[in-house]
């Protein structure tokens, strides 16, 4: 069972709700990434999703695409990616890590190369943002034998044949993108979202996690009442932009704002 299957099932024996913090790898500095990923899990994430830093993220806001662009100010390459997440795992080895990025690197790489890469560094699953479900059997069919999940975006208009196909290739979970627009928009309805969701489950059986709109522990629990995982970015990314300089006053920020989230969905 890979750990994000495993991570999702403890979580649904305990009644609890998945929390998906993102940062960008090297963001501010590539030695500070493993240091922040483990206080995430120390304030109570349950999943990481560290994304890649990439010179044209299209599907992120202003407040990421920064990110980006500090880490590959930084030097931040793919392998750096791949040590981050190895050094990672020489203490914690049951968090699930997913890696989110774009198909170039990949490409460059090579899909087999990559996918081989991710696996001995100790990635667990995937979300390429501009690969669309039509064009991903090819990645699909070398990451699915190293029992790499692949993570598909769903946005509110996302139907049909569409929603079909990401169903019958996604695996580990669902990301349902709650707004139309770049990362770090705040319009979220929790009502569409939920109709949304009602729409996604008739379709698969996987568990669904929310992005995009979740800002503060109010918002999460909102969410977390009618999804299987909230996934937070902007919010936290600023954060950790904010206090760049200052090291532990940028853990003792984050650990405090994860902790927040954590709480909101223990309440729930």
């Amino acid at each position: 069972m890979s750990r994000i299957k495993a991570c999702f099932s403890v979580l649904k024996e305990s009644h609890k709700k998945a929390l998906i913090p993102f940062i960008t790898a090297g963001d501010p500095a590539p030695d500070l990434t493993v240091d922040l990923m483990h206080e995430l899990v120390a304030a109570g994430a349950d999943i990481i999703e560290l994304g890649v830093p990439f010179s044209d993220p299209m599907a992120d806001g202003p407040v990421i695409q920064r990110a980006s662009e500090r880490a590959l100010a930084q030097g931040t390459n793919t392998d750096d990616v791949f040590n981050i997440v190895e050094e990672f795992r020489t203490k914690n080895d049951s968090t699930p890590v997913i890696l989110m990025g774009y198909l170039n690197p990949i490409e460059v790489m090579g899909y087999q190369h990559f996918a081989e890469k991710a696996v001995k560094a100790g990635v667990d699953g995937l979300i390429i943002v501009d690969l669309p479900p039509e064009e991903a059997d090819e990645l699909t069919a070398v990451i699915k034998p190293l029992d790499l999940d692949h993570i598909f975006l769903i946005s509110p208009t996302t139907h049909g044949v569409r929603l079909d196909k990401i169903s019958e290739v996604a695996s580990g979970f669902l990301y349902y993108v709650s707004l139309k627009g770049v990362t770090g928009s705040n319009q979220l309805d929790i009502g569409a979202v939920s109709e949304k969701l009602a729409e996604i489950r008739s379709k698969a059986d996987l568990p669904v996690g929310v992005g995009f709109g979740i800002r503060d522990a109010q918002t999460a629990e909102a969410v977390g009442r009618v999804s299987d995982a909230v996934v937070v970015g902007s919010a936290l990314v600023e954060r950790i932009a904010e206090h760049a300089g200052n090291n532990e006053k940028m853990k003792k920020e984050i650990s405090s704002f994860i902790g927040s989230l954590r709480t909101a969905l223990d309440s729930i």
